[in-house]
């Protein structure tokens, strides 16, 4: 069993902050399996590694013997978290959530022990405030207070819309940390004034406030915003293993060291020395491929991960044009850089420019040059870098 120095030191890595931090100790100091909440509104249907660095520090305070709390929100997945958001999020419908939740469901037990795993609904108890309930717990807080939330300070000041319900989201989310008498709650930096206000709630209750960890959010495939469906720069713990280790093998070498931190398993004193090597002339692709493979293995098999190896280094080492690619259909009549974001081969029309400009993109093998080239109809092979690949059918409606 590890000493309370040890367990500290496990937890603190990679988080961005705790809030507050001497509480932990204390709290760890008490002998006792925490509470350990987690809350997730079911949005979506895939996790990607995004969420994983999250999920990666309930199973470290699972493995030293304390129980998680999974917490679907399928209540507050209906409201929509405001967080980070400049307008107000159309609401999910009930079918949506539960769809989405199931897979959910299916997906984080792919890194948290089932056996040290509640997985809960919060709709199990929001459901039943009632309108009396809601108003009960809308008086303990103050208008005043909300709007000191950055995103709702910067909507109010742009004289853009604000929903009631929006209001209403932290005040469920805390509530929840009430009803499950959470010790601890994880979230990422976007949720600090949510996760915030459990503590604040809690309180209110007379309960023992929860300790707050907040963690980083990880930078996505395109090096610059953190990672995210919508942003199209995230790897699907879901994905085929060669899929997540091409994908894993293109982060730059300065991002695979943020990636390192928190996405893997090996100790800091291990990361310390392969940083020391790569100054001592050894080559970053070798220690990007231990990586890769790390996580491949985790979500899938070590065998599958020797098997992406070999598929990359066939396919990229010796210059072998994938023959196993769906063809994406789109409208003719796209500029190149349109083309190419719509294909998912790009972040961004501008990310397209730029490669196309550093001459790193090419159809049927020939170089492209000009920005605003129309691509002709038919089927060809799209290639961005010397990773990624797409086949593109261009046709006119």
């Amino acid at each position: 069993m590890p000493s309370l120095q040890q367990a500290l030191d496990i937890i603190k890595r990679g988080t961005n902050d705790i809030i507050p931090k001497e509480e932990l100790a204390d709290k760890l100091g008490d002998n006792r399996p925490l509470h350990v909440k987690l809350g997730a509104d079911p949005t979506a249907p895939d996790i990607h590694l995004g969420h994983t660095v999250i999920l990666n520090k309930l199973r470290q305070f699972q493995d030293l013997g304390h129980h998680i709390t999974f917490l679907i929100g399928d209540f507050t997945g209906r409201i929509g978290d405001p967080s980070g958001k400049n307008t107000t999020r159309p609401p999910l419908t009930t079918e949506q959530v539960l769809a989405n939740a199931e897979t959910y469901q299916q997906q984080v037990f792919k890194i948290l022990d089932p056996e040290k795993t509640t997985i809960e609904f919060n709709s199990r108890w929001l459901s039943q405030l009632g309108a009396e309930g809601m108003l009960k717990l809308s008086a303990c807080q103050t208008v005043a207070r909300m709007l000191e939330r950055e995103d709702f300070k910067q909507r109010f000041a742009a004289h853009q819309t604000i929903g009631i319900h929006e209001f209403i989201y932290p005040l469920l989310q805390a509530y929840d940390s009430v009803e499950l008498k959470a010790d601890i709650e994880l979230g990422g930096t976007d949720q600090t004034f949510n996760l915030l206000m459990g503590r604040e709630l809690q309180k209110h209750h007379g309960m023992s406030p929860q300790v707050v960890i907040l963690m980083p959010l990880l930078i996505g495939l395109d090096g610059v915003k953190k990672m995210s469906k919508s942003a199209n720069n995230y790897i699907g713990v879901n994905e085929s293993p060669d899929s997540m280790y091409g994908k894993l093998m293109s982060i730059s070498d300065t991002l695979m060291w943020n990636y390192f931190e928190l996405l893997s398993f090996r100790s800091l004193k291990e990361i310390s020395q392969l940083k020391a090597d790569i100054q001592t002339g050894r080559n970053p692709k070798e220690i990007k491929i231990l990586l890769a493979k790390e996580l491949v293995a985790r979500f899938h098999t070590q065998q599958d991960a020797d098997l992406a190896e070999q598929a990359f280094e066939q396919r990229f080492k010796h210059n072998v044009m994938p023959d196993d690619l769906a063809t994406i259909e789109l409208q003719h009549g796209l500029a190149i850089p349109n083309v190419l974001k719509e294909a998912g081969l790009v972040a961004s029309t501008s990310e397209a420019i730029r490669l196309i400009r550093q001459g790193a993109v090419k159809i049927e093998g020939q170089k492209m040059t000009d920005t605003q080239l129309i691509p002709k109809e038919g089927t060809e092979m799209y290639q961005v870098g010397k990773r990624r690949f797409a086949r593109i059918c261009l046709e006119s409606h």
